[in-house]
């Protein structure tokens, strides 16, 4: 079985990583979307929160699952048995620290990451722009999956 986890914190889910994971879903039996816990950060929405936003997105896609991991993303996947992981790229600047990222996982364990483009229409949608259109009253609601409108 070919299963691969898109690990990320989620915070909130975006139309950007939609489309990463719908696209990517056709490409493994599995797909774990792995939201991260950092205990150093300071997140908009709980996790209890962020993982709903998207169970209800996905709720019609048996090839989806959704967990929550702390520590090191490569050990992650081997408790999971999963060979892959699965990474949205948007620009150049993505693809630097990713890259970064991807050869020290390889380094650290067998885990191959496969890299996607985001769609050109998405591209501009980070999780951080979305948070401070919140934060300012502005609508995201274009910027995210239903589920997420609050």
């Amino acid at each position: 079985m070919k299963r691969a986890i898109f690990p990320g914190s989620f915070d909130p889910i975006t139309l950007g990583h939609v489309d990463i994971i719908e696209r990517g879903v056709t490409l493994f039996d599995e797909l774990i979307i792995a939201i991260g816990i950092n205990a150093d950060k300071k997140y908009m929405f709980s996790l209890e929160e962020r993982k709903r936003f998207i169970e209800e997105t996905f709720k019609h896609e048996p090839k989806i699952k959704v967990l929550t991991y702390s520590g090191l993303t490569v050990n992650f996947c081997k408790e999971q048995d999963a060979q892959f992981i699965l990474r949205g790229l948007r620009n150049p600047a993505d693809f630097e620290f990713e890259k970064a990222i991807a050869h020290t996982n390889r380094k650290l364990s067998e885990i191959e990451t496969v890299f996607l483009l985001t769609s050109s229409g998405k591209s501009y949608i980070s999780s951080s722009i979305v948070r401070d259109v919140i934060r300012n009253e502005g609508d995201y609601t274009g910027l995210v999956p239903d589920a997420v409108r609050i």
